[in-house]
């Protein structure tokens, strides 16, 4: 453009959009990366609301299906310059394990949220970190303290109030959520393995295509054709997924860990209040005392590994 030449007349996006780039440019890093975690955790929440409200009606593995079409459309479009990229991987095998152990924690995870509390099953989402004790002893010959072991022990006992074992009161959907959590768990083993030769965007690729590969065959012997509210519901749970967690991720990396991790464990008191006034639950004593050892002894694994500068935990459970 000649300097003579009139500058472009702004777009009306372009003047609404300009006072938000504004405020956000205003706040400091810290603040932007507490934004960012706060939203996504209230996101996700959101999205298990209409997870179970759709599980009403819904088999799980249906719901899980359309979780993941939709993100594996968002990753096709990634490679919309070149189609054949993740095909260039020598790692098949790998990705198909890595996606194997995601499909059934996911499917844990969206069992537990249609069968039990709200509030109870994203208390079970969070101990992953629970896991990664006696799987990084096994798996990846780390270095783990008698402290950490302890504190992962007592984290498990919560998992033992939720189930209730021995008694008339036994719960085995809880059992179903602590597996999902270990599955989350065997997730970040393959995830650390594929990084030494793979790029994130193939690895999510692959992850969001045996997602949806396996959790369509046994939703096939299950189906139930949606309703067009229902379908978009669907789509809607796909979108607040990926976004959720892309949101997460991002502010986790934009501050301290210390004060953005506990932002991210909210979501079990956002699903707990959700819980209480759109389904009317009430957690019993048995459910807050599993829910606060599940919580406190995950919580402080996470910051004290992320704190001993040891490669990080995503606290952010894949849903």
């Amino acid at each position: 453009m000649s300097p003579n030449e009139p500058a472009a007349t702004p777009t009306l996006a372009t003047r609404l959009r300009a006072p938000v780039d504004a405020w956000w440019l205003a706040m400091p890093t810290s603040a932007r990366g507490a934004f960012l975690v706060s939203t996504g955790s209230i996101g996700l929440v959101l999205m298990a609301v209409i997870v179970k409200f759709l599980g009403n009606r819904l088999p799980p593995f249906e719901i899980l299906f359309f979780r993941s079409a939709v993100g594996f459309l968002c990753a096709l479009w990634v490679f919309r310059a070149d189609l054949f990229e993740p095909f260039r991987t020598k790692r098949q095998g790998a990705h198909f394990i890595r996606g194997l152990v995601g499909a059934g924690g996911n499917a844990c995870f969206f069992w537990t949220i249609t069968h039990m509390m709200l509030a109870d099953s994203m208390a079970l989402q969070f101990s992953r970190p629970l896991w990664m004790i006696p799987l990084a002893l096994c798996f990846l010959s780390e270095v783990v303290g008698f402290r950490r072991v302890a504190i992962a022990a007592v984290g498990f006992l919560g998992v033992l109030l939720y189930a209730k074992p021995f008694t008339e009161g036994f719960d085995p959907n809880a059992i179903v959520g602590a597996f999902g959590g270990l599955f989350a768990a065997l997730v970040v083993v393959a995830i650390k393995n594929l990084q030494k030769t793979e790029s994130t965007r193939v690895i999510m690729f692959y992850y969001a295509f045996w997602n949806a590969f396996f959790a369509f065959v046994p939703a096939m012997f299950t189906w139930i054709t949606p309703t067009g509210s229902e379908f978009v519901l669907l789509v809607l749970i796909g979108a607040m997924g990926m976004g959720g967690q892309a949101l997460i991720t991002h502010g986790l990396s934009m501050g301290d860990a210390t004060a953005l991790v506990p932002l991210d464990y909210l979501r079990v008191v956002y699903a707990a209040v959700l819980g209480f006034v759109i389904f009317g639950e009430v957690p019993g004593w048995a459910s807050f005392a599993g829910m606060l050892l599940i919580m406190a002894t995950s919580l402080y694994l996470v910051l004290t590994e992320r704190r001993n500068r040891k490669p990080a935990v995503n606290v952010a459970p894949k849903v």
